[in-house]
């Protein structure tokens, strides 16, 4: 369990690190990137409860959240780049 703990220390810290970047990046492409593997840091949350509450339903709300954060981050690239979604 305190292994547990330390993942989840370690998630948080990464979350913390990704909302400094989202408000203080330099650039858009460096808040796409921060907002990209925020994402991925509430996937691995979702993931660590799904495994500490023994809910396997969590899992499908994490697959489903890596989808929906994918789709997100490409759509936010096409529109720094000035592309339209069908091109």
């Amino acid at each position: 369990m305190m292994f547990m703990y330390f993942i989840a220390s370690l998630l948080a810290a990464a979350c913390f690190m990704c909302l400094y970047r989202i408000g203080h990046g330099p650039t858009a492409s460096d808040r796409t990137v921060a907002i990209d593997i925020l994402g991925t840091v509430v996937v691995g949350f979702v993931c660590l409860s799904a495994i500490v509450l023994r809910k396997d339903f969590y899992m499908n709300l994490a697959i489903a959240w890596a989808l929906v954060s994918f789709i997100g981050t490409l759509a936010l690239s096409k529109h720094l780049e000035g592309r339209r979604f069908d091109e």
